[in-house]
């Protein structure tokens, strides 16, 4: 019998070898990489389905409502609020006079009428002294914002959660005291009071022209300092505006009195 050559023995063996191994190769199943991406695929849908419902309820509860453009002798005001639960928890100014002096008085007045809303939740608030323009400007803007609100339902949307949180606001009340006259010019003192406590204080009329707006801007930041810590009307007077002290403390006492504090 005629023998194999030994190389052509180890040739046919690699050859059966490497058959074997492509056709093992091409039976593996062809789904493993759909099957990951299939997966992958509905991982990110979970999450985003587990995120959407949080965003959208945040969303819902907030809106924002910008009043109407007033213009006033040195530039046009316009409001934007931000409503929350029924409530406004942010007003800022969109547009305020700016230019030349303008710059200063918008940044002393507006910064201190976004606060004012946010406290009264109204647009009966104080002008800044030395803003008469622009704090007359806001407030028309404010109202019409407010009146927007309302009119858009925005008071009676809140949730449930927003209508519990707001209950401790309601119990809160702003008593303005009687107009007192002072050898400088009268005196009003305006303040807030919940829980029997003076929360905020603050003057809608004093002295103001020539050193006057001095010692208001002096005195009355004090005096509204001393009337929350003390809860009352026994409060110490600003050394050199005894005037504008006496005023404050008399109509802070008929505003106490009013509020039954």
């Amino acid at each position: 019998m005629k023998k194999s050559h030994p190389i052509r023995r180890v040739l046919l063996a690699s050859a059966a070898t490497v058959s074997g191994i492509v056709l093992l190769l091409s039976l593996k199943p062809a789904t493993d990489s759909n099957s990951a991406s299939a997966q992958g695929a509905a991982a990110q849908e979970t999450a985003a389905a587990q995120e959407s419902p949080q965003g959208g309820a945040a969303a819902a509860g907030t809106s924002t409502i910008t009043g109407a453009a007033t213009q006033t002798e040195y530039g046009v005001v316009q409001v934007r609020l931000t409503v929350a639960g029924g409530k406004i928890t942010k007003a800022e100014a969109v547009q305020a006079p700016k230019g030349g002096t303008s710059d200063q008085k918008t940044a002393l007045s507006v910064p201190k009428l976004n606060q004012e809303v946010v406290a009264t939740q109204s647009a009966d608030i104080t002008s800044v002294s030395g803003a008469t323009y622009t704090s007359g400007g806001y407030k028309k803007s404010l109202q019409s914002a407010i009146d927007k609100m309302k009119a858009a339902g925005a008071n009676t949307a809140a949730p449930s959660q927003s209508s519990a949180a707001a209950a401790p606001a309601a119990q809160a009340k702003t008593v303005t005291g009687e107009v007192v006259s002072t050898e400088y010019g009268p005196v009003q003192v305006r303040i807030t009071v919940a829980g029997g406590k003076i929360t905020k204080a603050d003057a809608v009329q004093a002295p103001s022209g020539g050193t006057s707006d001095q010692k208001t801007a002096l005195a009355i930041p004090k005096l509204n300092q001393e009337a929350v810590a003390a809860g009352n009307a026994n409060i110490d007077s600003v050394s050199g505006a005894s005037y504008t002290s006496g005023g404050y403390k008399k109509s802070l006492q008929s505003a106490l009195d009013k509020a039954g504090g």
